[in-house]
């Protein structure tokens, strides 16, 4: 379908969203962001929406600089999703069980494991950097340094909000595992210890808005936040990779008979910064809300709870800066959500979905979101589709 280019103050906003869709809010922070001195180029994907801080949904491609509040407060939030051998045919008609036992092994919303998971003690995950992992930790921000023992037990640990884990069917039968989660409270306060630190620095204080303070290369301010960035979207890798191992061990107590096998694990982050090459010049990509999308990369797109999931291969597309869009994207606030539905709204959306059907889940609804398959349909020169999923099973916090 292509992008809409719309002229901003330093570059161009490239759209693959419709404008006439977005709200005014989104729209004057994509404005914002193209007024940064430091900027190069700025794409939007189709399931943009208004955040804070920044724009969920915008890919921010800066020389010199990264601003810590368009990579969001869940550093390294993203996805992981597994194909296994089990078919639709392996499932019972009653699910209940099964999500009580994920429910059971991965602690949600503000819990966390009694002790820290040991990964030697698990099927599939590497082991032998932990060490130099958690040796990183001594050099994080002082300020959050306190919290080591609460970090080191949310680990494999789901959280709430969006984050979720989902058993699903394909178009082929096949049974697919799926979560998403990122850097829980490690990576939040990591990311509001920096961006109030930016927002202090003298080089920020005429922007046009506070929250998009940046660090700037070749500063101890940049160094510092470079090192909590990346030692964050680690922890958020590591968390997904813990969590879809005691997920893969709760499907094989459950399938024993079944014996059931698991292919490659495809996970990829969608708020992070990484540092990639264009037109010969090196930059700091920001994508909040966005997956890479290189030619050949492969990706997970969720949609809601009750309205299935795509996994995706990069198209490689360098106007997007290799981008895609993370999920379907909200349309409406949380509170809006509350507002307008009610729990029979949720049961009914949810049909068929061996989820919560409660109060406390129904800013999640499926009608809060866009729909997933119009989102899709705009990025086709950016991803083509690989599998489609459908949930059966999906565990909230």
């Amino acid at each position: 379908m292509g992008y809409t280019e719309l002229p901003g103050a330093r570059v161009p906003i490239r759209m693959w969203a419709d404008p006439a869709t977005v709200e005014d809010g989104a729209m004057r922070q994509l404005e914002n962001v193209a007024t940064l001195p430091w900027i190069r180029g700025l794409a939007v994907m189709p399931d943009v929406h208004y955040g804070k801080g920044a724009t969920v949904g915008s890919v921010i491609a800066m020389a010199g600089a990264v601003c810590p509040a368009a990579v969001g407060v869940d550093i390294g939030c993203g996805m992981s999703a597994v194909r296994t051998s089990l078919t639709a045919d392996d499932l019972p008609g009653d699910l209940s069980r099964l999500r009580s036992r994920i429910e059971e092994a991965i602690p949600v919303g503000h819990a966390m494991h009694g002790e820290s998971v040991d990964p030697r003690r698990l099927h599939g995950v590497p082991t032998a950097d932990w060490d130099a992992f958690w040796a990183g930790f001594d050099r994080v921000a002082d300020a959050v340094k306190y919290r080591r023992e609460r970090a080191g037990r949310q680990l494999g640990s789901l959280g709430g909000g969006n984050h979720f884990i989902e058993v699903c069917t394909d178009t082929e039968g096949a049974v697919w595992l799926m979560l998403h989660s990122g850097s829980r409270n490690i990576g939040k306060e990591l990311a509001e210890h920096h961006i109030g630190e930016a927002q202090r620095l003298p080089h920020n204080h005429g922007l046009v808005d506070r929250d998009l303070a940046v660090f700037v290369a070749d500063t101890p301010q940049m160094a510092a936040y470079r090192h909590d960035l990346f030692w964050a979207q680690d922890y958020a890798r590591r968390n997904r990779a813990l969590m879809m191992a005691l997920l893969q061990d709760v499907v094989r107590k459950e399938f024993r008979k079944a014996r059931p096998a698991f292919g490659d694990v495809t996970s990829c982050h969608h708020n992070y910064v990484a540092e990639e090459r264009y037109d010969g010049v090196d930059l700091l990509v920001t994508r909040k809300g966005a997956i890479r999308a290189g030619s050949g990369e492969l990706g997970i797109i969720p949609g809601s709870m009750g309205t299935g999931s795509y996994i995706v291969k990069g198209l490689g597309n360098a106007a997007s800066f290799r981008s895609a869009s993370h999920g379907a994207g909200r349309r409406m606030s949380r509170n809006a959500a509350k507002k307008r539905f009610t729990v029979r709204d949720l049961a009914e959306q949810t049909r068929g979905v061996e989820c919560r059907k409660d109060a406390g889940v129904v800013d999640e609804i499926p009608g809060a979101y866009k729909p997933i398959e119009q989102v899709i349909e705009r990025q086709r020169d950016l991803v083509e589709v690989v599998a489609k999923l459908t949930q059966v099973v999906c565990v909230k916090g």
